[in-house]
């Protein structure tokens, strides 16, 4: 697993489950980031519980994990895959730092800054009236469920981020299409917002 196709994971946090087949209903871009702006109002720190799928392109058998994921304002977020897939991944703004304890492997590289966790923070601190810079974004509405579909226009590792939330702001999954044609999908559960968490819970020991 690349540090290109980690990085992603912790942005947006987050991250949401499908409804059942139903028709879709037209959703603007704005309107639809603005749903997911409000659905963070007032959450300052949450956790969850994870369940990650990945598929690469190369191979039939698909991998699954467990796993917890931590986010505190305005810029941090930690994510640990338990075994067989064993790694931690803490995110601080634009400095990401992998550990794979199995294999006793430290990483750690500087992101460019438009794909900073802060910006996409300060971005949904503030009503939305436009789009981000560097971003096609689409929106809609399948029953219950708002799908956020955004897709960096500088070609790198990602082609498009899903993210599904439901009508309440549930976060539910969070969908990662790359361009080798690696699929991610993490599934969050047992969601607890405003923990209370400091910095003593974001530690990769």
């Amino acid at each position: 697993m690349t540090l290109q196709k980690l990085f992603l994971i912790p942005i947006v946090a987050a991250l949401f489950s499908l409804a059942s087949p139903v028709s879709a209903s037209p959703l603007s871009a704005v309107e639809g980031l603005e749903f997911l702006r409000r659905a963070f109002v007032g959450v300052n720190d949450f956790t969850a519980e994870i369940t990650q799928e990945k598929q690469l392109s190369l191979m039939k058998k698909k991998m699954t994990a467990s796993g917890t994921v931590r986010f505190k304002k305005p810029d941090t977020f930690y994510m640990e895959l338990y075994s067989p897939y064993a790694s931690r991944i803490l995110l601080k703004d634009t400095t990401l730092t992998l550990k794979l304890p199995n294999e006793g492997v430290r990483q750690k590289i500087s992101l460019p800054r438009e794909q900073g966790l802060g910006r996409w923070i300060s971005f949904l601190d503030r009503p939305v009236k436009s789009l981000p810079d560097g971003f096609d974004v689409r929106a809609e509405k399948r029953g219950s469920t708002v799908i956020l579909e955004i897709a960096p226009r500088k070609k790198g590792a990602m082609r498009e981020i899903q993210l599904s939330l439901s009508q309440d702001g549930r976060l539910k999954r969070l969908v990662l299409e790359e361009n080798n044609r690696d699929r991610t999908v993490i599934t969050f559960h047992r969601m607890k917002k405003n923990a209370g968490l400091t910095e003593g819970d974001f530690r990769l020991e």
